[in-house]
């Protein structure tokens, strides 16, 4: 016997449709989405194959966040299931909503919606099951949340930045320091006006920017010459305006650093969960436990991919063809699609090994220098495209890297 259950998931229910391997409705009911109504379903599903040989038994649901999270788990885990190797896939809404469009003459409702996951299983549409053991969960949950923060942190300091224009608007050409160094953020954290700037006597200046700097700079003076050539060559603010200034970089200095600090607590977390986990993306110069535990926690385990193309095409790390006739597009644009976590992960990664591994900087050379225009973010992904291959072989196979390799890129 052959069984598809496509389920249609909300906040506070479950539409569930159990097709055949001949796509005859078996039952179509709908369950509560919490642990009762799980269990209700599990049980129908049971009951459905009492007695009968089961050779294919799948589940589907669309990604709907937390909503589809833990009905896709519950199934997943269940030794009922489990027993009768029933595979649980978790998928894309785009792909359900294409497949749907075959039928022309359909309604919009979720009953039909279930049915239409049911039927998408059926046709073998889906080849990848859900992932999930608990490492990996705990793994995606913080690896997506450090995502989040590192874009919040980037907004900003394009926010701080703006800002730092109203009140020294050749701060960023005079001076040859990052502006977001502890000493710079200190600098502005104190609220400092332009005038108390230029009229602080150079060495107090030097003196403050190495304290603050923990000795890192080379030439003290020298930076603070630059600042100070900075705040003489600026506009001037009126008083009331320049405080409101202060203000909003002061605070945004403070949303800056409490951002990091969280990211350093989650990069801990990371690498105790890492710690417990046998893999070797990180003896690849440049992939340290945050990249490769990003990496990690969205493929999962390697086996649900049959081959690296199909990791690229689940990070939309390729190019559509654009075909007709005798006439063969050129240049395409990079798929829109894919798990965007993963694609970040692996494109941040492969700009950190392109930096220590020569064959990598060999090959982003030289993709840099194919096309006149998007040259670096070109060369970037197309480098992450061939990390990809990397990353296969090495979860494959269980091998490290080494810089002479045997496993086949």
């Amino acid at each position: 016997m052959k069984l598809f259950a496509g389920l249609d998931v909300s906040s506070f229910d479950i539409k569930v449709c159990l097709l055949n391997g001949e796509g005859d409705k078996l039952r179509t009911f709908t369950v509560s989405n919490d642990l009762p109504g799980a269990t209700e379903l599990r049980n129908s599903i049971l009951e459905c194959v009492k007695g009968q040989k089961v050779d294919t038994l799948k589940i589907g649901l669309e990604s709907t966040s937390v909503y589809s999270f833990h009905p896709s788990m519950f199934f997943h885990n269940d030794e009922s299931l489990k027993a009768l190797g029933t595979q649980v896939f978790v998928m894309n809404p785009k792909q359900i909503k294409n497949f749907k469009k075959s039928y022309s003459d359909m309604d919009k409702t979720d009953e039909i919606d279930a049915f239409v996951i049911a039927d998408y299983l059926r046709f073998g549409r889906a080849n990848m099951s859900v992932v999930k053991e608990s490492q990996y969960i705990a793994l995606q949950q913080l690896t997506r949340s450090r995502y989040q923060l590192v874009h919040q942190v980037t907004k900003e300091k394009q926010h701080f930045l703006q800002h730092l224009s109203f009140k020294c608007n050749t701060f960023q050409e005079e001076v040859d320091s990052s502006v977001f160094g502890n000493a710079m953020m200190e600098l502005f954290f104190e609220k400092f006006s332009l005038e108390e700037l230029s009229q602080m006597p150079l060495e107090d200046l030097a003196a403050f920017l190495q304290e603050k700097g923990k000795n890192r700079f080379g030439d003290p003076e020298c930076v603070a010459r630059s600042i100070q050539k900075a705040v003489r060559s600026s506009y001037r603010l009126d008083k009331v305006v320049e405080d409101s200034i202060d203000l909003i970089l002061g605070t945004t200095i403070e949303v800056i650093r409490t951002l990091q600090k969280q990211i350093k607590e989650i990069d801990k977390a990371i690498k105790r969960i890492m710690a417990g986990l046998t893999e070797t993306l990180e003896t690849i110069p440049g992939i340290g436990p945050v990249f490769s535990a990003g990496i990690i926690a969205e493929i999962g385990q390697i086996e649900r991919f049959d081959d690296e193309t199909k990791i690229a095409k689940y990070a939309g790390l390729y190019w559509r063809k654009n075909q007709s006739g005798r006439f063969t597009a050129e240049d395409t644009s990079l798929s829109r699609n894919g798990n965007q976590y993963l694609r970040y992960y692996l494109v941040e990664a492969a700009n950190s090994v392109r930096r220590q591994v020569p064959e990598y900087q060999e090959y982003y050379a030289k993709k840099y220098k194919e096309v006149p225009k998007h040259q670096h973010k070109r060369a970037l992904v197309l480098t992450a495209r061939k990390l990809v291959r990397l990353v296969d072989a090495l979860l494959r196979n269980h091998q490290v890297y080494t810089s002479k390799r045997s496993v086949n890129e």
